[in-house]
Order: structure tokens, then sequence, then C-alpha cells
């Protein structure tokens, strides 16, 4: 059986497991057993679980860490680019709740060891063309403070849909993805972006 489950089908099924149950909440033999192996034939991909979960959460965010490249290394003008990075972040978290929820799992874990190499070797390229970019939105801000501040905003309203639906002044068009973008985007614009960047959305 080893031989018909590739790696990336391994992936793929830990993907699911670590998003619904977290780093601790998976073993190696929950996963064999999704993947209808033995532990050992597992073993025979990965090391050990840590770099089984690295693997998976390097592949979820693969795809999308090329669509958000693309709009952030674009020709148009700062403001522009900026404004299609949020359209395409609230596009790819909409599409993909698994993805969400494995990124929500790994900020509640927490882990110091974890956090730290998905910063250095997934996130660190996307995050150093995103500040580059804030330097020129607004000289005046920290550009990774600001670069946090809308990653924040975009994740927070993501994250807090399923609670937020319950709340007085919920709108069943609160959940879709261009309300969100258009919402942060017109903040953005006001609030945060120099006003010599501006213009009409």
């Amino acid at each position: 059986m080893a031989s018909r489950v590739s790696r990336e089908e391994i992936l793929s099924v830990a993907t699911k497991l670590f998003s619904a149950s977290g780093y601790t909440g998976v073993s190696m033999r929950d996963i064999a057993s999704a993947c209808h192996l033995n532990v050992g034939s597992l073993y025979h991909h990965f090391e050990d679980k840590q770099e089984l979960h690295f693997a998976a959460v390097q592949q979820a965010f693969s795809g999308r860490s090329v669509k958000l490249l693309e709009v952030l290394e674009g020709s148009e003008p700062p403001r522009d680019r900026l404004m299609n990075l949020i359209d395409v972040m609230c596009s790819l978290l909409a599409e993909d709740q698994t993805f969400l929820r494995l990124m929500q799992r790994e900020l509640l874990d927490g882990d110091p060891e974890r956090l730290k190499q998905l910063a250095e070797e997934v996130f660190s390229k996307l995050t150093a063309e995103l500040n580059q970019l804030c330097s020129q939105l607004n000289p005046q801000l920290d550009p990774a403070l600001l670069a946090n501040t809308i990653i924040a905003m975009i994740l927070q309203l993501f994250h807090s849909a399923d609670l937020r639906q319950y709340l007085p002044g919920f709108q069943s068009e609160h959940h879709q993805p261009e309300v969100i973008s258009q919402h942060i985007k017109q903040l953005v614009s006001q609030g945060l972006i120099s006003p010599h960047s501006r213009g009409s959305l």
C-alpha cells in the first residue's frame, strides 16, 4: 500500500488532520491510519511528526504564496498592489477553510520553535515584500507594524466568522469575501495609507 500513497497525498491528509485537531492532537499513527499506511511506511517519507507537520504547512501555503507574491511584485502603483493583495487574500481564505484553520491552530498553539520556523522558511519572503510596499505607502508609519496590522485585520474577520454571525448587527453578506475585502480596503485607504497615495476605490 505504501507504494501507492504519494508524499503529496500524505501531506494533504495530514493538513486536514492538523487543521482539525492541532499539532499535539494528531499522532503519526493517526496520520498513517488515515492514509491506510502502517506507521513504518509513514516514517519512510518523514523523519518525525515535526518534519511532516512543517511540510504540510509549507505545501498548504506554497500555492497561495505564489499568487500573493505575483501581486506584490507587480508593476502597478503601490496602492493598487495593496488593494489587489487584500482582494486575493480574502478570496484565498474564503476558498480554503482548512488552510485558515491550520494557521489559526498554529497561532493558538504558540510553539516558539514551530512559529520561528514558519516565519523564517515560509512567510519571510512574502512579509519582506509587504513591508517594502507598506514603506512606500506611508513612510511615517512603521512598515512592519503596518503590514502586520493589515494581515491581522484580514485574518481576524475570517477567524471570527463563526462567532460574528450571532452578534448584533450581523448581516449574511458579512460572510462574503468581496464584502470583507471592500471593508478592509476602505479602512486601509482612509486610515493607514499616506494621503498622497490615496485614490478612489
